[in-house]
């Protein structure tokens, strides 16, 4: 079980490596372009290792990661994968459900590699990040139309749950949605990168509520962002933000903490 983080808490400056080698490569101890990552309840990951077109699963304390998917061509097939952005594990069918954005679909690929060919639960769609709520929901964020849908399995056309009017910082608009949270009432916290901006979409909202940055390309102030990227969440419902070189979360009262800088 994770532990209980709270406002109060800080992380240590100094990090420690679990996956990769410091250089890029595509050896099976070296990530080249890591993007989306999905640790399981045993903390075993599995990261979407962009410029190598491949998902690696990676347990704690390995020198070295374990091929899952792709990583034989960038072409098309229903097994192989090009710019992979986001991953996550579908506990129920033991797979792998992958934002595979170079070929612009969504696949499912079984978690044990070279089981079976894969199957393309959405395609023509510009995804980028990937979540999915308690009761099996698959929710995307599709960065050309700035939108998020959300989608039953073997559904193709989902329901519009933020966004999805047109490009703009309006707070029923967002710019280049990039990485998604969706907790247990359903609510859908979205990082909405060149607004700047993490966003709040209650669930049937028609507009969503700035919960994190402000309007403008962020600098150093603990207030701001630039450009986030990846969210998590905590167990005492914090929110987690990445932000041009700095990890930070965001506690109920809205005050950021600055905990590790990334380098």
């Amino acid at each position: 079980m994770l532990p209980k983080i709270t406002g109060n808490h800080r992380w240590a400056q100094n990090g420690v490596t679990v996956a990769g080698n410091h250089e890029w490569g595509d050896n099976t101890n070296q990530l080249q372009l890591p993007e989306g990552l999905f640790v399981n309840n045993d903390q075993t990951m599995v990261i979407a290792d962009f410029g190598n077109h491949r998902i690696i699963e990676w347990k704690v304390g390995n020198k070295h990661g374990q091929l899952v998917a792709g990583g034989s061509s960038k072409e098309n097939p229903s097994d192989q994968l090009k710019w992979p952005t986001d991953v996550l594990i579908d506990k129920e069918t033991d797979s792998l459900i992958i934002c595979d954005q170079g070929n612009r679909r969504v696949v499912r690929l079984p978690l044990q590699s070279g089981t079976s060919q894969g199957e393309i639960l959405i395609d023509n769609i510009t995804c980028r990040g990937l979540a999915m709520d308690d009761q099996r929901y698959l929710y995307i964020s599709d960065y050309k139309k700035h939108e998020v849908r959300r989608y039953q399995i073997g559904d193709k056309s989902g329901t519009l749950v933020a966004g999805g009017n047109g490009k703009g910082a309006g707070f029923n608009q967002l710019n280049f949605p990039t990485y998604l949270f969706v907790d247990r009432q359903q609510n859908v916290y979205v990082s909405d990168k060149e607004n700047h901006r993490v966003m709040k979409w209650n669930k049937d909202a028609k507009e969503g509520i700035v919960v994190a940055g402000v309007q403008g390309e962020g600098n150093a102030d603990n207030e701001d962002l630039n450009s986030p990227l990846r969210l998590s969440w905590l167990l005492d419902q914090n929110i987690g933000g990445y932000r041009a070189g700095a990890v930070r979360s965001l506690t109920d009262n809205s005050m950021w903490h600055k905990v590790i800088y990334c380098n």
